[in-house]
């Protein structure tokens, strides 16, 4: 008697729930069974109660700075245990490289997300949005932006194509924002998601209630969410559009994201000759995004727009590179190419082949009926590599309105640039597009026009060519999504995405009462002066507003002439007098360097002490020129405050000091501002 296959649980209010078997779920490489999912009912009110009285709460009491170093502890944990999830993710049919893009990539996400949170944000839990602006005349009434914990729940519905990835890209930055998460993986490949969710359990690194797991239906979760929730959605673009007019969704205003498949393009440049570097490089993008996760991606090149009088090569090469892909099972290492997740995707995407070859012909293929390398594959999910050619580009063609999620693309031809991008824009929205060329004007002209029509522009030339990611691949750093389409949503974008998942208040009010709200100094606000040098006070002693007033220093010709011969700096303005009197300024005026050299000197405590290193300026501005005989003073205050709790080589705790700098003239006049960053150090252990 065989063993019963594993059942999967959904992990609710902190628990591992589900004992009775459901559906069963089977391996895209042999068809056995790998899992079921179970049948009892989640209790959706119970989830959504443990999330808002223990997850948020337990995410409040930390910080962005706290967060950040959860998700990298996290992520160097999921690589630890990796080769846990490799085992699983075999039976949705990837390849090693496949599963590594899913899993490596997804603790990838966290390291960049912890990476995002130590660097961008604060250690508190809001964010100023600043800079303040003044609203009235006499600097007494300022306003500005603040973000903060939207203080609610997020629902996370994923596709089946990643279900590591697809998860983990979504849970940083909510959980960074200090949001619990509900996540719903697709069911197909579900087995994958409950692992991943198992291990980070495991860790026990996260806070009790920031995530949990639904496997199968999500019943009447969407029916209980309120206004502070989010929900966000990869999958369909058919889905997409039910979820997105769900009544309680558009009823209580509650934010949805949905990322969906798209009619994804690449263009072949006009500029581009057969025997060019870029004609191999499209060639070679194109094979490959059929080709990985067998097509499987929403980012994969649906569409190969080329120019007419190279399709005939184009088609040569493309084929010819296809039918070299050994497809099979993955476990073979001459294996290049797995099957599709299941048979039920088999079965969808050969149907939509049969819809494209109403108006497209077959340049490569064979759909389902071919022998794949390996054992015991016969009742497996495969599908051949498909080049179709649909000469008939006309408005309304099945080749811009159908997709088949899988190895399967379609050549277009077109006689001129304009008709290259108004094929890419009848896909009506993707999620990315690429532009091979080796021509900067090419590129400068087709990527203003392609922009409106995709969210991510791939310019490929030999040039990029041996460090880019490639077409499919999107970058924690970069924005995932698409209009039209591809649902007009974001994802990922670096802080963007974090921000995504906070509310966003205009505030205002008196400098000063600003500064106490959003934790940092705002110029106008009170300030706090003392005998002690705000440079002699330790991180935990500093206060945000102790400030200095410095004296004053009056600037001469030699100042400027001795600048200049120190750094090799003659710009006319500081040394021709006749020209200079010519100038809107009227007269021979310091470097702009030189002020704030001159400011250094005028507030900085030249002693050693817990001020350790300036490592940067930020929104440096000269607003005024100062001429020789022009009196300069500065004031030093201390803006903001990060604690990263870092300690150096010798274990000394550290700290982030944000200092404004005002220099003014003898007349009050500001002439230069700017930020200081500087690191300082803490109190010594005891």
């Amino acid at each position: 008697m065989s063993a019963r296959p594993p059942l999967l649980q959904s992990f609710i209010a902190g628990r591992w729930f589900g004992e009775s078997p459901a559906q069963a779920l089977h391996s895209a490489v042999n068809g056995h069974t790998v899992a079921s999912t179970h049948q009892e009912s989640i209790d959706f009110g119970e989830a959504l109660e443990h999330a808002r009285k223990k997850g948020l709460p337990a995410q409040m009491q930390l910080d962005f700075q706290q967060r950040a170093a959860i998700l990298k502890a996290l992520a160097k944990y999921l690589v630890e245990h990796k080769e846990t999830l490799y085992a699983v993710s075999a039976h949705t049919g990837a390849t090693r490289t496949d599963s590594w893009i899913d899993i490596e990539g997804g603790s990838g996400t966290l390291f960049t997300y912890a990476s995002i949170g130590t660097n961008e944000f604060p250690s508190s839990n809001l964010v100023h949005e600043g800079p303040a602006i003044s609203l009235g005349k006499q600097g007494r009434f300022a306003g500005t932006h603040i973000l903060v914990p939207r203080g609610g729940v997020a629902v996370h519905i994923n596709a089946f194509n990643f279900p590591v990835w697809g998860m983990l890209e979504k849970f940083a930055p909510t959980f960074l924002a200090g949001m619990p998460c509900i996540v719903k993986p697709a069911t197909a490949t579900s087995y994958l998601a409950e692992a991943a969710v198992r291990l980070i359990q495991q860790s026990g690194l996260l806070p009790e209630g920031s995530l949990q797991l639904v496997i199968g239906s999500t019943g009447d979760l969407l029916d209980r969410l309120q206004a502070q929730d989010v929900v966000t959605f990869t999958g369909s673009a058919d889905t997409a559009a039910k979820l997105r007019a769900h009544p309680n969704l558009i009823a209580n205003s509650i934010p949805f994201n949905a990322e969906a498949d798209s009619l994804n393009c690449a263009i072949l440049g006009p500029d581009v000759n057969v025997d060019d570097e870029e004609f191999d490089l499209f060639v070679k993008e194109v094979a490959r995004e059929m080709t990985t996760k067998a097509g499987q991606k929403c980012t994969a090149i649906r569409r190969a727009i080329v120019p007419r009088q190279h399709l005939d090569a184009i088609s040569e090469k493309l084929a010819a590179r296809l039918s070299k892909t050994v497809i099979g099972d993955p476990a073979l290492e001459s294996v290049r190419m797995g099957p599709l997740a299941s048979r039920a995707q088999q079965r969808d995407v050969e149907e939509r082949v049969a819809l494209l070859r109403q108006s497209a012909e077959l340049i490569l293929g064979a759909g389902s009926h071919f022998q794949p390398q390996g054992d015991g594959v016969g009742e497996g999910a495969f599908f051949a590599p498909t080049l179709l050619l649909a000469r008939d580009t006309s408005a309304g063609s099945p080749v811009h309105e159908v997709e088949a999620f899988g190895p399967v693309s379609t050549l277009m031809p077109y006689d001129d640039l304009d008709e290259a991008l108004a094929l890419a824009a009848r896909g009506r929205g993707s999620l990315v597009a690429s532009l091979v060329t080796r021509s900067p004007s090419v590129a400068a002209r087709a990527i203003p026009v392609a922009a409106a029509w995709h969210g991510r522009l791939l310019v490929l030339d030999r040039e990029a060519a041996p460090e880019s990611t490639g077409h499919g691949s999107p970058l924690p750093q970069l924005k995932h999504g698409g209009p039209g389409r591809a649902g007009g949503g974001e994802e990922l974008g670096g802080s963007r995405a974090v921000k995504h998942y906070l509310q966003r208040t205009a505030v205002q009010g008196s400098p000063t009462m600003l500064a106490a709200v959003v934790g940092e100094h705002v110029r106008g606000a009170k300030v706090r002066e003392s005998d002690i040098h705000p440079f002699r006070h330790y991180f935990e002693d500093l206060q945000i507003g102790d400030s200095l007033a410095t004296h004053r220093r009056t600037v001469t010709e030699a100042d400027i002439v001795n600048f200049g011969c120190l750094s090799g700096d003659h710009f006319y303005m500081h040394f021709d007098d006749i020209s200079a009197r010519q100038s809107p300024f009227g007269k021979r005026i310091a470097h702009g360097y030189f002020v704030l050299s001159a400011a250094a000197g005028l507030f900085v405590s030249p002693a050693p002490g817990p001020v350790l290193a300036n490592y940067g300026l930020d929104t440096l501005r000269f607003v005024k020129p100062v001429g020789i005989g022009d009196t300069i003073s500065a004031r030093l205050t201390c803006e903001r405050k990060i604690d990263r709790n870092k300690k150096d080589a010798n274990g000394q705790g550290q700290g982030v000091v944000a200092w404004d700098v005002e220099v003014s003239n003898q007349d009050g006049e500001l002439v230069a501002s700017y930020d200081i960053l500087t690191l300082v150090a803490k109190k010594p252990e005891a």
